[in-house]
C-alpha cells in the first residue's frame, strides 16, 4: 500500500475539512435527525415554477452558447446588470470591476490566492466564517483573530493587533469581515463603525474583504439602511465586495460576484481562469432573467418574512426550554442564532450526545482561529419548519440539562 502523505505539498498536508460538513454527512446517516448545522436556504421558498419557465426558454436551441463555454468574467448580459444591482445597495462599480464566481466560496479563494503568500497574517473577527478560515489557510496565510463586540469587530483590538503583528515583520495585506447578520453570530456591524474601519484601513494602508450574503434578509425594514455596504463609502479603493444570489434565488445555481477595484479584478480574472474557466453558462442565464423579469425584487420581502417567522419561532422555543442555560443577542437577520450556553459546558463533547437524541448542531469552536468558543453553538434556522424547530430545540434542551446536571471535574469554573 503506498503512503501518500510524502506526495503532499504543504497546503495539501494542512488541509481540514468544514466542521458544517461533517455535521452534514453525520446527520445523512440518521433517519428522522434534526439539522442546525447547515445554514441551507429553505427550498419551499424556491421559485419553482419560475424556474422552470425560465429554463425551458432558455433550452429551446435557439441560442447554441446557452450550454457553451462563456466567459470567465462571466455571461455578458449579467456582468453588465450587476453594476445596477449594486447601485440598489448604494455601491458604485463598473463592468470592469466586476467577476461573477461560482459561488462565494470560490471568490473567497481566488482573494486569497491574490493576496497572500504562506505566511502573511490575515485579520478575522472572533468568531468569524468557516469558509473564509479554510480558503485563507488553504494559501497557508497565518489567521489572527480581532475580538468582536456586540456592534461587529472592535477596531481598538483591530489596531492593537495589527500594531503587534507589524511589529514582529509580518505581512499583514487585509482584514476579512461579514458586516450584514455575520455569519456565525448574526451581528450587523454599525454605521459609524463601517466609516472607522475604512478610515482604519486608509491609515494604516489595509484592503478590507467584505463579505456580504445575507445584506438584503433583514427583519425589520428600519433596519435597511444600516445594511449599506462598506464598499458603498470607499473612496480609495481598498474594499473587495463579495455577494451571492445563494440565499436569494437558489444555492444550486452557484452564481456569486465580486466587486473589486479594476486592477485587482483583472488580476482575479486570472486566477479563475486556472480554477474553471467559466461559471456555468446556463445557471447565469438562468439568475440573469430572474432579475431581468423582476423576480428576484419580487421575492427578497417575501424571504424576509419567511425567515423572520422562523427566528422567532426559534426563539420562543429556545427561551421556553433552555432560558435559563442559554444566552444570545437576537439576530436582526440572517439565517443563525448564536447561542452561550454555560461555560463549564464543552459543546464539542455534547455533539455525541446530541447525536444519540437526533438533533445536530455547529460547535463553536469551529468559527475561532485561536481555539476558543467552546461552550458556543451555532443553530441554524433558516431550512427545517417551525414544527421540526421546536422538536429539535426540545431534543437539544435534553441534551444540555443532562449534560449540565452532572457533576463537574474537580477544577472545572467559569473562566
Amino acid at each position: 500500500m503506498i503512503t501518500y502523505e510524502p506526495f503532499l505539498s504543504r497546503s495539501g498536508e494542512s488541509m481540514q475539512g468544514s466542521a458544517i460538513r461533517k455535521m452534514g454527512v453525520v446527520a445523512a446517516g440518521i433517519p428522522d435527525i434534526i439539522s442546525f448545522a447547515p445554514g441551507y436556504p429553505d427550498p419551499k421558498v424556491f421559485a419553482w415554477s419560475e424556474f422552470r419557465e425560465i429554463a425551458a426558454s432558455i433550452l429551446t436551441g435557439e441560442d447554441p452558447a446557452a450550454l457553451q463555454y462563456g466567459p470567465t468574467r462571466g455571461y455578458p448580459p449579467l456582468v453588465k446588470s450587476l453594476p445596477d444591482m449594486l447601485a440598489l445597495r448604494g455601491v458604485t462599480a463598473s463592468v470592469e470591476d466586476i467577476l461573477v464566481t461560482t459561488g462565494s466560496q470560490q471568490g473567497l479563494d481566488l482573494v486569497a490566492r491574490i493576496l497572500c503568500d504562506p505566511g502573511d497574517v490575515v485579520l478575522v473577527e472572533l468568531p468569524t466564517y468557516t469558509g473564509a478560515i479554510a480558503a485563507f489557510r488553504d494559501v497557508q496565510a497565518e489567521l489572527v483573530g480581532v475580538r468582536q463586540e456586540a456592534d461587529g469587530i472592535d477596531l481598538a483590538d483591530l489596531e492593537t493587533v495589527l500594531r503587534r503583528e507589524r511589529a514582529v515583520g509580518k505581512r499583514v495585506n487585509c482584514v476579512y469581515v461579514v458586516p450584514n447578520f455575520q455569519n456565525p453570530a448574526g451581528t450587523l456591524i454599525g454605521a459609524d463603525k463601517r466609516l472607522g474601519l475604512l478610515e482604519l484601513a486608509a491609515r494604516h494602508n489595509l484592503l478590507i474583504i467584505e463579505d456580504d450574503p445575507y445584506g438584503d434578509l433583514y427583519f425589520d425594514e428600519r433596519d435597511a439602511h444600516l445594511t449599506r455596504p462598506i464598499k458603498a463609502d470607499d473612496r480609495e479603493g481598498r474594499v473587495i465586495y463579495l455577494s451571492s444570489f445563494s440565499k436569494t434565488l437558489a444555492p444550486g445555481f452557484r452564481v456569486a460576484w465580486l466587486a473589486a477595484p479594476a486592477a485587482l479584478a483583472s488580476k482575479l480574472d486570472v486566477a479563475k481562469q486556472a480554477a474553471d474557466l467559466c461559471t456555468g453558462s446556463l445557471d447565469q442565464r438562468v439568475v440573469y432573467e430572474s432579475w431581468k423579469r423582476g423576480l428576484l425584487t419580487e421575492r427578497v420581502p417575501q424571504l424576509r418574512a419567511h425567515y423572520r417567522d422562523k427566528k422567532n419561532a426559534m426563539e420562543r422555543v429556545t427561551r421556553s426550554e433552555l432560558g435559563d442555560l442559554a444566552t444570545w443577542r437576537e439576530p436582526r437577520g440572517g439565517f443563525f442564532l448564536w447561542v452561550a450556553l454555560p461555560v463549564h459546558l464543552n459543546a464539542e463533547t455534547l455533539l455525541a450526545r446530541a447525536v444519540r437524541e437526533k438533533v445536530v448542531y455547529v460547535a463553536g469552536t469551529a468559527f475561532f482561529v485561536d481555539g476558543s468558543g467552546q461552550n458556543l453553538i451555532r443553530l441554524s434556522f433558516s431550512a427545517p419548519t417551525p414544527e421540526r424547530i421546536e422538536e429539535g430545540i426540545r431534543r437539544l434542551a435534553r441534551v444540555v440539562r443532562a449534560e449540565a446536571a452532572e457533576p463537574q471535574p474537580v477544577g472545572v469554573h467559569g473562566s
